[in-house]
């Protein structure tokens, strides 16, 4: 997707946009349905751009890629909760698993739970981000 910022915008939440040439985006609630303008659901993404899905994973690519209920392609489930602003343009909310994104890096963080759980002397574990700094997120 592609949004033009304006320089008075830097100081509050900017959207991601509208999809590029070539590619559609669509919110879907969780029928497939799309949603109204506001109202939060599940970030797809179609278009000729597409992959065909992961490398040496058909488990993972029949899960996120998926008929596309509209036209005769696919979509991509991309797990992004966001919602249609009434310019048109699209805001992203935040993710509707418990997939984290920090410094660039996707981070499952039942993943690491799992992990620390394994030790001997960890009974629970509960892993989040923290932004203690602004724009410096941790786990």
């Amino acid at each position: 997707s592609v949004y033009h910022c304006q320089s008075q915008e830097l100081t509050t939440q900017i959207p991601i946009g509208r999809p590029i040439s070539n590619a559609q985006i669509y919110i879907l609630d969780s029928y497939l349905q799309p949603v109204l303008i506001g109202v939060p659901g599940e970030l797809y993404i179609s278009g000729i751009g597409l992959a065909r899905g992961y490398l040496n994973r058909p488990d993972l690519t029949a899960e996120k890629f998926i008929p596309n209920p509209f036209i005769k392609s696919k979509l991509y489930k991309t797990g992004d909760l966001a919602r249609y602003l009434p310019d048109g343009n699209i805001e992203f909310l935040g993710r509707i698993d418990h997939q984290i994104k920090i410094r660039g890096f996707r981070i499952e963080i039942g993943e690491i739970e799992a992990v620390l759980s394994q030790h001997p002397s960890v009974r629970e574990a509960v892993v989040m981000a923290r932004e203690d700094e602004p724009g410096n997120q941790r786990l």
